[in-house]
């Protein structure tokens, strides 16, 4: 059998910035392990599987250890494919997920997801978190992940989590999404995966669900700029609308091949 990958980048403007995603595209499901085996192979944040589906596509997303409900950059790195290499003449496409139903506008380089809105509430946090942080947060608050709001952006960007404490965690806390004021956008962020593989995600888009109606409440802003904090960084645009949210950004094609099984 033989399975079409790439690997893009997401949310960049050209490769080795962004976050890089997998995107395999199958004509009926594999087997769960075998996906999960694919992904494992893959060794990056996600892979996507794409199955066409009357108008769209099915999608579903894995981290090398297991599934996922909800990935910001596989699916816009799932729309670069489709609209780069499969089906050009397109300018939106939908994708059918766990997460309810997505869809993707595409205006020349510029991709828009439509994705639920997840606004965090306030919540208590195990001291363990905030001791592996070294600094206490102005606010902790929870949907999916924890959001956990500090004052500026160098706290964000300085910030060097210890790992090793992190992982010490008996429970599975979620995602620790970082975030504060940004000084040349509305707000940064980062975001920490205790016990994965991968430890920091270069630029997390499900985050965003949470990220945008937490600022846009507290910035009175619909619209706004922000940019992940990570190594390779991250630029999205953001708008809040209500019961959803749409995240903007660019990708980049990195590779293309074959899987052979």
């Amino acid at each position: 059998m033989n399975i079409p990958i790439y690997q893009i980048d997401a949310f960049a403007n050209k490769t080795f910035q962004g976050n890089p995603a997998a995107v395999c595209l199958l004509d009926s499901w594999l087997p769960e392990p075998t996906m999960q085996k694919i992904a494992a192979e893959n060794a990056i944040a996600e892979t996507a599987f794409l199955k066409p589906l009357n108008d769209g596509y099915e999608i579903r997303w894995f981290t090398p250890e297991i599934e996922i409900d909800l990935c910001g950059h596989a699916t816009l790195a799932s729309a670069h494919v489709i609209a780069r290499h499969i089906n050009p003449a397109l300018s939106s496409m939908t994708f059918y997920s766990q997460s309810g139903t997505l869809t993707v506008t595409v205006e020349g380089e510029l991709l828009t997801m439509n994705f639920p809105s997840r606004p965090p509430a306030p919540s208590d946090i195990p001291q363990l978190i905030v001791d592996a942080l070294q600094i206490q947060p102005t606010e902790i608050l929870r949907s999916r992940d924890y959001v956990l709001v500090f004052e500026s952006e160098e706290v964000i960007k300085n910030m060097n989590p210890d790992v090793a404490m992190l992982n010490q965690i008996n429970t599975d806390p979620g995602g620790i999404c970082v975030t504060a004021p940004g000084s040349d956008v509305d707000f940064v962020s980062r975001f920490f995966t205790p016990q994965a593989q991968i430890f920091e995600d270069p630029v997390t888009g499900s985050a965003h669900c949470s990220l945008i109606p937490y600022w846009s409440k507290r910035l009175s802003k619909k619209h706004m700029r922000a940019t992940q904090l990570s190594e390779r960084k991250g630029e999205l645009m953001c708008k809040d609308l209500g019961e959803r949210v749409s995240i903007s950004g660019k990708a980049i094609t990195y590779l293309q091949g074959t899987i052979t099984l």
